[in-house]
């Protein structure tokens, strides 16, 4: 029996993961602001978070997965004012990106996906909860989170009461009773959305909104809740802060979510990737140029707690893997059985808060082992092992011919005539009759092939 270990933020330390119920695993994670094209720092918590929810899937009967998508938010309605398009029509148009380029990297789509738009009236009610236990306060037309009423801020992220100053994303008011104080409820202008609300027409702050559809969609508390290292704070305390606050539970911050789990930074060559560096790397952009399994397993080549320094050649290092294996596959026949158990050193790795290396390393391993196989036993036990433990990870999805560029299904390439040719030059190479491979190279070229010779023999395919 497997058991799982994560990092827990809230604890500091490696735990062994206790559901709330054996039968059923609630998690959540914060979804996309869809204004603009999501950039590769923000696949890494959806990757990270799929493969979290593959290991579940495999260790519990059942799991609900819940990942929002935020569309009613100032850098929206900003979008919507430079642009001069409605803001259903951007958040439409970025929320179908989004999800279109999560599939490109393999990430499957959460059970459950809710809109904060969706949720108002929810939001609404649960402001209306805060301020009967006066944790909330109304100022100036808005509606105030108190932290001073809440003991426990601070527990997520380590932060003292008396280190919540100007800054982090909250805003300094005059109405506030505490520099630290966050909204809830802001006013809306005629020509900014909004929604009638007992404290006037306006619209949710941020942080409310998870709070909201998390409970909402997975009742409290709940199992786990992801995000990137830099929604700790002020988000993610936030949130705690909000639902135990609106229950009165003012010193165990494990009434909202039991296990809180974040992913490190992700930098482009040793810089923070920013607007102003010029260095942001759309998901969009990256899929053109690269198949999207290879940068899912760039993402996952780093333990998704330390830093990933991003560049060509962490990718290009995913790529050769990925190029060897499915050079291994496609000289491997044998047909296999898709129900076969995962490599048990796999699922060890992973358990024990995703170690991502050593699983990596393992697949490696049987793609090794599968390489030599001597017998057709053998050869089937290590490939479907091989292929059931990359499914856990998210990798070796397609047809081996199609990843090396030459589907047997394209009638247009003369495979017959490039494999005699390749039989020849490797023939030439071993009776030292260079001139004579290298002509044959040359005539591969002018067919648009592209010829690699690799421990495992001499390999083929078109050139893109």
């Amino acid at each position: 029996m497997f058991e799982l270990k994560l990092y827990n933020t809230l604890n500091n330390k490696k735990e062994k993961f206790i559901p709330v119920d054996s039968e059923h695993v609630r998690m959540y994670t914060c979804g996309p602001t869809v204004y603009n094209y999501a950039h590769i720092g923000n696949a890494r918590p959806a990757v990270v978070s799929d493969l979290l929810v593959r290991i579940l899937r495999l260790l519990y009967p059942k799991v609900t997965y819940v990942s929002n998508i935020t569309d009613i938010d100032d850098k929206i309605i900003k979008a919507s004012n430079e642009t001069g398009q409605p803001i259903k029509d951007i958040t439409k148009k970025f929320e179908a990106i989004y999800n279109e380029d999560m599939a490109a990297l393999l990430v499957n789509p959460p059970d459950i996906q809710p809109r904060a738009t969706d949720y108002i009236s929810d939001m609404i009610i649960l402001v209306k909860k805060m301020i009967e236990k006066k944790c909330a306060y109304e100022a100036d037309g808005h509606v105030l989170y108190d932290v001073s009423a809440y003991p426990s801020y601070g527990a997520l992220s380590g932060r003292d009461l008396k280190d919540q100053i100007a800054g982090s994303r909250v805003e300094v008011a005059s109405f506030k009773k505490n520099a630290g104080d966050f909204v809830l409820w802001k006013p809306s202008t005629d020509d900014q959305p909004g929604w009638n609300s007992p404290w006037g027409f306006g619209r949710p702050g941020w942080h409310l909104e998870c709070s909201t559809m998390s409970e909402k969609n997975l009742e409290l508390p709940f199992d786990i809740h992801g995000g990137g290292l830099d929604l700790i704070f002020p988000h993610h305390e936030n949130e705690i802060a909000q639902t135990c606050g609106a229950y009165g539970v003012h010193n165990d911050p494990q009434f909202f979510a039991k296990y809180w789990i974040h992913n490190g930074f992700l930098d482009f060559d040793g810089e923070k990737m920013s607007k102003s560096l010029g260095n942001i790397l759309y998901v969009h952009d990256l899929i053109e140029k690269y198949q999207g399994e290879v940068l899912r397993l760039t993402l996952l080549s780093t333990h998704y707690r330390q830093p990933l320094n991003w560049n060509s050649s962490v990718i290009e290092q995913s790529k050769n893997i990925l190029d060897r294996i499915y050079r291994i596959l496609n000289k491997s026949k044998v047909s296999v059985n898709s129900n076969v158990e995962p490599s048990s050193k796999i699922v060890d790795a992973l358990c024990d808060d995703l170690n991502t290396s050593i699983a990596i390393a393992e697949i490696n391993r049987l793609a090794n082992q599968l390489s030599k196989a001597t017998t057709e036993k053998d050869e089937i036990t290590i490939k479907s092992t091989l292929l059931s433990s990359a499914k856990l990870l998210g990798i070796l999805n397609q047809n081996p011919e199609d990843w090396l560029g030459y589907s047997r299904q394209d009638e247009s390439i003369d495979h017959k005539k490039i494999d005699e040719l390749v039989i020849k030059r490797n023939e030439a190479r071993s009776n030292k009759d260079f001139e004579l491979a290298d002509k044959i190279r040359d005539q591969l070229n002018k067919m648009n092939v592209e010829i690699e010779d690799t421990p495992d023999g001499t390999v083929w395919k078109i050139k893109k």
